[in-house]
């Protein structure tokens, strides 16, 4: 389910930096994270989600999470913009 909700965004923020920054500037309606990521890794863009009340989904895995968002590598985090 949340690999379609990637492929069919319109504004997708792939990775874990680009995905806290935008969660900083308040841009994003949701995040999906892989749960194969490592821990330390996610764990402050699901601490920051949780303190704005965006919500989060979790996949299985993070290289069909970056197959989804249509890159050639793995992806940790995604964020669905606004």
């Amino acid at each position: 389910m949340s690999y379609e909700k990637v492929v069919q965004a319109t504004e997708k923020i792939v990775g874990t930096k680009q995905t806290l920054k935008a969660l900083e500037d308040k841009q994003v309606k949701e995040i999906i994270v892989a749960a194969d990521a490592d821990p330390k890794v996610i764990s402050k863009v699901l601490s920051l989600a949780e303190k704005l009340n965006v919500p989060h989904s979790e996949v299985d895995s993070m290289r069909k999470l970056g197959k989804a968002c249509g890159i050639e590598v793995a992806a940790a985090t995604v964020a669905i913009k606004k």
